[in-house]
């Protein structure tokens, strides 16, 4: 046994997190529901949220600063409020605030030699994680390799590199309109939205088709045509087609299988690599990959993923392994986002949140029906339609315009409801939920959202 073996299995932090686990215990048993601020702490907390303006330069979009402290889906704020959490850092806390086992893991890492781990140095959770990463991924793909990240847009940049250097000299995208890829130079490129780009130089590289309408019959045929006549535009110049199986930040928006293969094909037929973004689908959509729910693993060359696993991965097939020097850099991940990234991966393979009958399914079952009862129902004339899959699910209120949406959003956070938006026309709520909902949780959402929609509909 090493030093290291002998330490951390000596009982010491065993012991440790059962206290730190019962002193959680007995704060969580006053987290059952939303709360309002308490006045006492209104004026110190008004300093905070004008200082983190003050520093950022702009409003935060919310007045919300977490106390570090919760249960599940509730999370306490600074001002002692009790928010109903379903946006997480959008995508980030799979398993709400506060879990007992994120905890546990995070303090062992922290236990460890080094905060940060890096390619050129990894510890032991870089490589289980990986391992584990790629056995998962292969079972129903070519997926072979991997290479660890901070966050998405850096293994979506890895993956943009991959794909280049593979196909060299193409250096052209073919991506869905209303994409999203991330925020470093080259993603926003890559993203379908001009707002996110202004007064950045525009490289000219990206070509967009249109991404399937269920209203449009002849929408599978626009977009195989749109794709077939970029690549007849630029003949050899295409290196990948990137692109979401959900569209994320471009409304939840899901295709059939059937969709997605005639232009797969396509690429297959003109050497263009297929490179699916699931830093938002993975362990969302009932399974770990999205292109396992959708049987598309036996087309992708490469898969890009992060959020739920508190860092980053990119994986590909033996024939887009990079050659050595492309990708890297010092950092990998902190210790505690790998510890704690594979700790979620384990509990979502190993206690039933996957599959037609796992736990996620479930909950986007109740979390829909929840939502048709009050399209049917009280707020018949106030929601225009909902959809998703697992834990990702949009509502459409209104008139779907931006403006009602924004001030809607806000009407919910005042009464202890977290959502989002997505979008561009119609604007829809956009819910990313924990995989810990209950239906005491759902109830409290139901009625938080039947009053914000006849609030906001008043004005």
């Amino acid at each position: 046994m090493t030093l290291a073996d002998n330490f951390f299995s000596n009982g010491i932090l065993e012991e440790t997190a059962k206290k730190q686990s019962s002193a959680m215990a007995q704060v969580q048993m006053e987290i059952s529901g939303v709360r309002p601020p308490d006045p006492k702490l209104l004026e110190s907390y008004k300093k905070y949220l004008d200082l983190a303006q003050d520093i950022r330069g702009r409003n935060l979009f919310y007045p919300y600063i977490g106390s570090g402290v919760g249960s599940g889906p509730y999370v306490e704020l600074m001002d002692g409020s009790i928010k109903l959490d379903l946006i997480n850092g959008i995508g980030i806390h799979l398993f709400g605030h506060s879990h007992p086992e994120i905890i546990q893991a995070a303090l062992s890492a922290a236990m460890q030699d080094v905060v940060m781990q890096g390619n050129l140095q990894p510890n032991r959770e870089y490589v289980e994680l990986l391992d584990l990463l790629v056995s998962r991924a292969g079972k129903k793909s070519r997926l072979k390799k991997g290479w660890i990240g901070t966050c998405g847009t850096i293994v979506n940049e890895n993956a943009l590199k991959i794909v280049r250097q593979k196909n060299s000299p193409a250096r052209k995208i073919l991506a869905f309109k209303d994409a999203f890829a991330g925020r470093s130079t080259m993603m926003a490129e890559i993203t379908d939205n001009p707002e996110y780009r202004q007064g950045l130089p525009e490289y000219k590289e990206v070509l967009y088709i249109p991404f399937y309408h269920p209203d449009d019959p002849k929408s599978p045929q626009k977009s195989f045509d749109a794709m077939k006549k970029h690549i007849a535009d630029n003949p050899k110049d295409i290196a990948c087609f990137m692109f979401e199986i959900i569209q994320g930040e471009g409304g939840f928006n899901i295709a059939p299988r059937e969709f997605f293969v005639s232009l797969f094909e396509l690429c297959r037929e003109n050497g263009i690599a297929i490179w699916a973004d699931e830093v938002q689908t993975f362990a969302r959509t009932g399974e770990l990959f999205a292109f396992e729910k959708f049987n598309l693993g036996e087309y992708v060359d490469v898969v890009t993923i992060a959020k739920t696993i508190q860092c980053g991965a990119v994986l590909y097939t033996n024939e887009y392994n990079p050659k050595p020097g492309l990708i890297a850099g010092t950092y990998t991940a902190s210790t505690v986002s790998l510890k704690t990234g594979l700790k979620v991966l384990n509990m979502l393979i190993n206690e039933n949140y996957l599959g037609e009958d796992g736990r996620i399914a479930k909950i986007h079952r109740e979390f829909t029906n929840m939502l048709k009862g009050l399209k049917e129902g009280s707020c018949r004339d106030l929601i225009q339609g909902y959809g998703g899959m697992g834990l990702m699910v949009s509502m459409t209120p209104y008139d779907g315009s931006k403006d009602k949406v924004m001030k809607l959003l806000q009407i919910l956070f005042k009464k202890g409801l977290l959502a989002f938006s997505c979008g561009h026309g119609p604007y829809k709520l956009r819910f990313l939920l924990p995989a810990i909902l209950n239906s005491k949780h759902i109830e409290d959402v139901r009625v938080m959202l039947e009053e914000g929609l006849k609030e906001g509909a008043q004005g």
